[in-house]
């Protein structure tokens, strides 16, 4: 299938759909990198004209790859909704004047149109739009999960506390962890990225969050972002597992290159929902996967088979659509400055990654972040975390001074969320924030210092959880250290 488009008396002329798709894309170093992009901007406003025209169902009927990820895909799409909503006689252009329309969001709810929705489909559109339109189509679209806890309702913005340490100090971490918890953060996940692959280390980690969760009797949910298969060796170990986390592409060769299958991820699945029966009382809910994407990571492992980084980022988030995850983040500017150039590329990509994923009906949480090689700073994060509270985006990452000591890149820090919430008038879920007043830490709604006896008890807790790490585990830390 040829696409054409004229622009000032210029002809232009488009092969097929992913050259279409990959020149109708916002700017993106990635996609320069790549020889993918347009060349001009004229071009580039020639291939959103001609994708504008483009039948949905055209897109539908014209796979991109011929890989698994495809196959998945095909196989979770809701085509009977497709066809009988009327989706399938659209064109890429009315598709977004539908969703920009007042009564998309009902729509959307009432039939399930998002599993209606390819990736593909989605990323199409997010190209048409201007960020306004993506602030605006992503706000009201909201998909509820629950695991300790209740995330995605309107009217809360959740906060994922990443209490990073260099060396995976079980007491460093914890004493980071109640810092957050202070500033009514956590309430997504206290999340923590690893320094090594030690199973014995992250068995450490598990147990020591998970001490603070019992100590404190605390509405929320732990995890530790190792790869899969370290994460299920530590539960067969014995350590405590109430999310599973892992990083996801939108190609088979890409997540090949992690190390993942599509089958390592349903069995990963089955075996924490098998251990989650096995902890009678602790759940509300049966959404136990964390995933974590982000535009480039495909490219950087050579493996995004010709397809734009918009595009292969869709193609992931429907890859997350089908194991229903609690969780779902992009980081947004962490791969650098090869993919995402500079802060215009950055929080392009980041309200592209929210709208796409909130339009598929994942429960979307960006990090907002950069590494300190891009062309960036603080106001871009500053900037893009408002725009992103604004559309609707259900949680975001809390970093100590919102300046990783492990990872070392630039997000958001514990102060930055409370103050979204207390600018936009929101809050933590809602057994969180039940939590926070009865300790007296909120009150109608706002943070409060807490009382000296009470901060005395959450330290004490906290000595508490370290010393309820298994002793066995903890010298298994420390050799690995």
């Amino acid at each position: 299938m040829t696409f054409r488009a004229t622009v000032r008396g210029t002809g232009y002329v488009f092969p097929d759909l992913a050259t279409l798709l990959a020149k109708a894309n916002e700017e993106k170093s990635g996609d320069q990198l790549a020889g993918l992009a347009a060349s001009t901007a004229t071009e580039r406003v020639a291939a959103k004209l001609a994708l504008a025209d483009v039948r949905l169902a055209d897109i539908l009927a014209t796979p991109l790859l011929d890989d698994a990820v495809t196959e998945l895909i095909a196989a979770s799409h809701d085509a009977a909704t497709f066809t009988h909503s009327g989706l399938a006689s659209l064109t890429v252009g009315e598709f977004r004047e539908l969703i920009l329309s007042p009564g998309f969001p009902a729509l959307w709810a009432e039939r399930g149109l998002a599993n209606a929705i390819t990736p593909e489909l989605a990323a199409a559109v997010a190209k048409v739009m201007s960020d306004k339109d993506l602030i605006t189509g992503a706000r009201p679209l909201r998909t509820v999960t629950r695991c300790r806890n209740t995330m995605g309702g309107a009217g809360v913005l959740g906060v994922r506390v990443q209490p990073n340490h260099p060396t995976d100090d079980v007491e460093g971490i914890l004493l980071s962890a109640l810092d957050g918890i202070l500033y009514g953060c956590g309430d997504a996940v206290l999340g923590v990225n690893p320094v090594t692959e030690s199973v014995a280390g992250i068995g450490a980690v598990l147990h020591g969050l998970q001490g603070l969760i019992r100590r404190f009797s605390l509405p929320t949910q732990t995890c530790v972002l190792a790869h899969i298969t370290t994460q299920l060796a530590a539960l067969a170990a014995g350590a405590p597992v109430d999310l599973l986390f892992q990083s996801i592409a939108g190609t088979e060769a890409a997540n090949r290159s992690f190390g993942i299958s599509l089958e390592m991820l349903a069995e990963g699945r089955a075996a924490v929902l098998a251990h989650h029966r096995a902890r009678p009382g602790e759940f509300i809910g049966e959404n136990v996967m964390y995933f974590e994407t982000g535009q480039g990571s495909a490219l950087s492992a050579d493996a995004h088979g010709g397809l734009d980084q918009l595009t292969v980022e869709a193609r992931a988030h429907g890859v997350a659509r089908v194991y229903e995850p609690f969780l779902v983040n992009s980081v947004v500017g962490f791969i650098g400055p090869e993919y995402l150039a500079d802060a215009r590329q950055i929080t392009r990509a980041g309200l592209e990654d929210h709208f796409v994923g909130k339009l598929l009906g994942l429960p979307m949480g960006i990090d907002v972040c950069y590494t300190n090689h891009v062309d960036a700073d603080q106001n871009t994060n500053d900037d893009l975390l408002v725009l992103l509270v604004a559309a609707g985006c259900n949680f975001v990452m809390g970093v100590p001074g919102a300046d990783d000591v492990m990872l070392s890149y630039q997000s958001t820090s514990y102060h930055d969320a409370s103050g979204m919430r207390d600018l936009f008038g929101l809050s933590p879920t809602p057994e969180y924030g039940a939590w926070l007043e009865e300790r007296g830490l909120m009150r109608a709604g706002r943070l409060d210092e807490p009382d000296p006896d009470v901060a005395a008890g959450l330290l004490a807790g906290l000595d508490a959880a370290v010393a309820a790490v298994p002793s066995s585990a903890r010298a298994a830390l420390t050799s690995s250290q």
